[in-house]
């Protein structure tokens, strides 16, 4: 394993360890609200602090980007530690067993080492650039499936900007109209984890953070998939609209969204 992806291993183990002890002992929580609908606990920070603390023992002049304390710049700001630590919040506050950390590694602007950790069922998705994925040390690859029929999709809705509502509404008849079913699970990191073990055939959310997604891009890429944005560019990180899952799923999951693109959805 890359020692910058064991720092990872380590850092999302630790803030595992404070996430799951709370949520088994069932204590309240402290929640506020970021914005409508996007909610924030103690464990939250709690586990962004012992993640950047974790890290900053071993690489002090790194920089980072966290979810809940923003941007710390470094004196080596080439590398940047891009950090959910705690993937699916209202998952988490409403007692839903299903919630991750996210943690990854760029370095001028491309993702090299990513970890998404799942510490209830302890699984331990981690990918290096160029080394492929893996879960738990077991080798990764996306889903043969030849096209959408028959499909598992995941997605997520645009509960930060519910006027999004009618295109995605739109997009989302287009797709279940091919597909098997879809599901909304509430942890986009988790789903490209899914995506990139196979569990899931594609995924596709709009209005996105970096943090939600750095590290399960690598995840799905290393595995052998696609990630795009909904034109099928690559504008994803900034513009928050992601589509990923295995090639030949891709080709006709983007065409059939590509009707129903607005102009800002297009970017």
């Amino acid at each position: 394993m890359h020692p910058m992806l064991n720092i990872a291993v380590r850092a999302a183990r630790a803030a595992g360890k404070i996430l799951v002890k709370n949520f088994e002992q069932g204590q309240d929580l402290k929640a506020t609200q970021k914005s409508p609908n996007d909610w924030v606990t103690e464990l939250d920070k709690a586990a962004e602090d012992i993640i950047i603390a974790t890290i900053k023992k071993s690489y002090p002049k790194h920089g980072f980007v966290a979810e809940e304390s923003g941007v710390h710049s470094g004196e080596e700001n080439d590398y940047q530690w891009v950090i959910d630590p705690l993937d699916g919040t209202t998952n988490y506050l409403r007692g839903i067993p299903h919630f991750c950390i996210s943690i990854a590694l760029m370095h001028k602007g491309a993702t090299q080492q990513a970890v998404v950790y799942d510490p209830l069922r302890e699984e331990l998705f981690t990918a290096s650039r160029g080394a492929g994925a893996q879960l738990n040390g077991r080798r990764l690859r996306v889903t043969a499936l030849p096209d959408l029929n028959g499909a598992l999709l995941a997605t997520g809705f645009p509960f930060r900007a519910k006027h999004r509502m009618p295109e995605y509404q739109a997009i989302f008849s287009q797709l279940f109209e091919f597909c098997a079913d879809m599901r909304r699970a509430g942890a986009a990191a988790l789903d490209l984890a899914y995506v990139a073990s196979g569990r899931l055939d594609a995924y596709w959310e709009m209005g996105l953070k970096p943090w939600d997604t750095a590290a399960g891009d690598l995840l799905v890429r290393e595995a052998g998939g696609i990630v795009t944005d909904f034109a099928g560019g690559h504008n994803y990180l900034e513009s928050g609209n992601v589509v990923a899952g295995a090639p030949k799923v891709m080709k006709q999951l983007l065409a059939e969204i590509r009707p129903h693109l607005t102009d800002t959805l297009k970017r």
